[in-house]
């Protein structure tokens, strides 16, 4: 079994798979290895399983959404661009479909026609694969670098790119190993944080579960600070809200201390407080002789509206015989509903790890280590991130193409 070869990937991902297609087309005798059984195992569930591939968006878009670090990939988004990665896909076969918010699918729906096209451009390009190889340990002597794999096969190269990804969803073989080699060879990590994921509460939402707020408001502020304000669709889990708002919230509080930190809901953005006591006045005549908490099924999702009163703490009455102190607590409550927020949810759920290699220590032209000639990392191994959307798998197939065409020799 052939062990020496010009370039080594590890990890079989999307940044691991373009970097060795451009790494094998400019010529060099490349191989994979990855620890799973197949590649691209999480872009498998990536897109709910139709797989986002990028957004067919200007660079300044996707520079505005990649949350962590944009600026470090100025230069690779503009070498390769998201037209760059729809063009690749369509060359190779791949019919893609632009959908709402720009964001690009396979027509088919199917992540599974995204990696057989990288892999047949893999083959195309004589990049070899090895499957089921766990790496035990990676030096360098010399020029050469020495991986050992764990069936005790040791595979030497000229050229290493750390492809392994971050260390969410370890379900799909995620794990630490690329920052251990970055911290073997005295690359500064940056502490690994959930991104993209669910927000715990620490009140009981359990009664919530499955209900889903559209068109609602959703800010998180701490010690009167507005730490994040936008508006949009959220859902209930059991524990934690989760859905867009939620989402793109946790990667923008993720480096904070979230102690005194609360969820503010406001389930009618679109009407000022004096609009809503304008509103109820008018209202409140024609249901005069209804319960209140009927009424409240014209504002409310009906499976909100137990837990609603809870919050309220007005029993229920006629609405004729409401107050105006309780009008106004209604109209604060549906303006400023909060939740308490108790973390983030486990990064092993968390769609992207926020943090990783630190890009100070980057070529960010070439993704070549500034501390060890020859040495690559790229994807979500580094640190960048970004928010939903196809930003971030935009980022994998960038710095994957640059690394894959900065090989030397």
């Amino acid at each position: 079994m052939k062990t020496k070869y010009d370039v080594i990937v590890i990890g079989g991902g999307a940044s691991g798979m373009m970097a060795s297609i451009f790494s094998a087309r400019n010529g060099h005798d490349t191989l994979v290895l990855d620890h799973n059984e197949k590649l691209g195992k999480k872009l498998y569930i990536t897109g709910k399983g139709k797989c986002n591939i990028t957004n067919n968006s200007s660079i300044e878009n996707h520079l505005s959404n990649i949350i962590t670090n944009s600026k470090f990939m100025y230069s690779a988004l503009n070498t390769f661009s998201p037209q760059d990665t729809m063009q690749f896909f369509e060359d190779n076969g791949l019919s893609l479909r632009t959908e709402r918010g720009n964001r690009v699918f396979p027509t088919s729906d199917k992540s599974s026609d995204v990696i057989k096209t990288l892999e047949k451009a893999m083959q195309r390009s004589g990049v070899i694969v090895s499957l089921n190889n766990e790496i035990e340990r990676v030096d360098k002597r010399g020029d050469v670098f020495y991986i050992l794999c764990t069936n005790k096969i040791e595979y030497t190269c000229s050229s290493l790119i750390v492809a392994t990804g971050g260390v969410s969803y370890s379900g799909t073989g995620a794990s630490s190993l690329g920052y251990e080699i970055a911290r073997k060879f005295s690359h500064n990590v940056i502490e690994p944080k959930s991104a993209l994921c669910p927000i715990v509460v620490k009140e009981d939402v359990s009664e919530l579960n499955g209900l889903a707020l559209r068109n609602v408001n959703m800010k998180i502020e701490k010690d009167g600070k507005v730490l994040t304000n936008e508006q949009g669709e959220l859902l209930f889990t059991y524990t934690s809200l989760t859905g867009p708002l939620p989402l793109t919230a946790s990667s923008r509080i993720n480096k904070i201390d979230l102690s005194g930190a609360k969820i503010i809901i406001d389930f009618k953005p679109a009407l000022t407080e004096q609009k809503l006591e304008e509103k109820f006045i008018r209202e409140f005549k024609d249901y005069a002789k209804k319960d209140f908490k009927n009424y409240l099924h014209t504002l409310l999702p009906e499976s909100m509206i137990d837990y609603f009163m809870k919050k309220l703490n007005i029993k229920n009455k006629k609405v004729a015989d409401l107050t105006k102190q309780e009008r106004n607590k209604l109209i604060s409550t549906l303006k400023r509903f909060d939740f308490s927020i108790e973390s983030l949810d486990n990064i092993n759920i968390s769609i992207v790890t926020s943090g990783g290699v630190d890009i100070k220590e980057i070529n960010n032209k070439t993704c070549e280590s500034k501390l060890v000639d020859n040495l690559y990392f790229v994807g979500e191994v580094l640190d960048v991130d970004a928010l939903t959307g196809g930003f971030n798998l935009q980022i994998a197939w960038s710095t994957g193409y640059v690394a894959g065409n900065s090989i030397k020799g």
